[in-house]
């Protein structure tokens, strides 16, 4: 140990010079203070006054030489930008907290927006997912779903690229780890080493040094069922999806699983609570099933927002308009839960809607007065990104969020 810190004094360290010029500094501090307090020569107040401060400015030098020498180590090419580093990471503290609701592609979308404006994110997730690689690791490992909170982490990383790109890393047909990804495979992992989903996630986000926190909606191993207009029932996320018939209802099984104590706390802090996007009866409503969770948001002084779909789903949503889209969140919960919709008005190329017609999905109507007439401010506005794929635009989206937590009055709010 006494070897180890030795090593500091070693030639071409670059730091021995600058301890040295700082502890200089110190002496000269110290003769200015006795200087000033024995008064034993003329001018005394003026000297130790003089001596004083250049012993300062050298400390002060001292410690800027040796600051920089550890940054030239660690940051060695991005030396020039530590001040304009340190200056957005406490900008991004100080942003509003803001709690967003869902799971699937939706969810991961707006969290890369808002990541930029704060990092007081909580990404309150669904763990209903029984379908590919999540519901493999699920049934083999007894453990919850990683696939959807993979991707939250991911959304929110900090990290290199390159370990974004690990995370995400789907294994070919070559191997028996065919379809699964390398962070489905790591949290599942980590959960096996600490013995417990919840430090799984919290080591997960240190690796990927996240901006905010992943919680969740509930640590119980839960089913989605859904039942249909026609009676029939349906066990499992993904054979909902495919069964095409038009939903009823979801609900939880169990139905009395506890909601995640975190998720709870977020809630009762938050400036701002945002529902969606994503698919509404398999990513949304799956969370504000859990025991408690419509009752806290309900219950929250902060804007509730929910952001519509810009496409139906499907087999999940075919034909329904913002509305209905809105209605289905206060059936399975309660009017309380909303005070905001955020519509798009963005209009999608024809090119691009002839692909999503092939699989079913429509542009949502936004009917916006119908919202209104039942009570509920709306926002309207081009939220809609349309390269390659249509969906929300992150940053835009993001935008009228963060201006929600300034804004929140008047019925109906146009976006530029």
């Amino acid at each position: 140990m006494k070897m180890r810190r030795l090593k500091w004094l070693y030639p071409g360290m670059k730091i021995k010079r600058w301890i040295f010029t700082s502890g200089t500094g110190v002496l000269l501090v110290a003769i200015g203070a006795i200087v000033l307090i024995l008064k034993k020569i003329p001018g005394s107040r003026t000297i130790g006054i003089t001596v004083i401060i250049l012993g300062a400015l050298i400390i002060i030098y001292g410690m800027k030489r040796m600051l920089k020498s550890f940054v030239a180590v660690f940051l060695p090419q991005r030396e020039k930008e530590l001040v304009d580093i340190m200056y957005h990471y406490s900008q991004l503290e100080k942003g509003p907290k803001i709690v967003v609701i869902g799971g699937g592609t939706g969810l991961s979308t707006i969290l890369h927006g808002l990541k930029e404006h704060t990092s007081n994110i909580t990404a309150i997730v669904t763990v209903a997912d029984d379908g590919g690689s999540s519901g493999r690791l699920r049934e083999q490992f007894g453990i919850l779903p990683p696939g959807d909170i993979r991707n939250c982490l991911v959304a929110l990383a900090d990290a290199e690229p390159l370990m974004r790109e690990l995370f995400q890393f789907r294994f070919g047909n070559e191997s028996e780890l065919s379809g699964h990804s390398f962070g489905n495979l790591f949290i599942t992992a980590m959960c096996k080493v600490t013995g417990d989903f919840e430090k799984a996630i919290k080591e997960s986000s240190k690796v990927l040094a996240i901006r905010g926190r992943v919680i969740p909606s509930t640590f119980e191993k839960v089913k989605l069922v859904a039942e249909y207009r026609n009676g029939q029932t349906t066990v499992g996320e993904t054979k909902i999806v495919k069964q095409n018939e038009p939903i009823k209802r979801v609900y939880l099984d169990p139905s009395n699983c506890k909601a995640s104590k975190e998720s709870f706390e977020a809630i009762a802090d938050a400036d701002i609570i945002v529902l969606g996007p994503g698919s509404l009866y398999t990513s949304v409503i799956p969370n504000l099933l859990v025991e408690g969770i419509a009752e806290k948001i309900a219950q929250s002084k902060a804007p509730k927002v929910y952001v519509c779909n810009v496409m139906t789903q499907s087999g999940e949503s075919d034909n329904y308009t913002a509305f209905d889209h809105m209605n289905a969140l206060i059936s399975h919960t309660r009017p309380d839960i909303l005070d905001y919709c955020i519509v798009n008005a963005g209009k999608v190329p024809k090119e691009l809607l002839k692909k999503y017609e092939e699989e079913g999905a429509y542009p949502v109507t936004a009917d916006s007065d119908k919202i209104i007439e039942n009570g509920y401010n709306v926002i309207e506005g081009d939220v809609v990104n349309i390269q390659n794929y249509v969906r929300h635009d992150a940053k835009k989206l993001s935008k009228v969020i963060i201006g929600l937590t300034l804004k929140t009055k008047g019925k109906k709010i146009s976006i530029d």
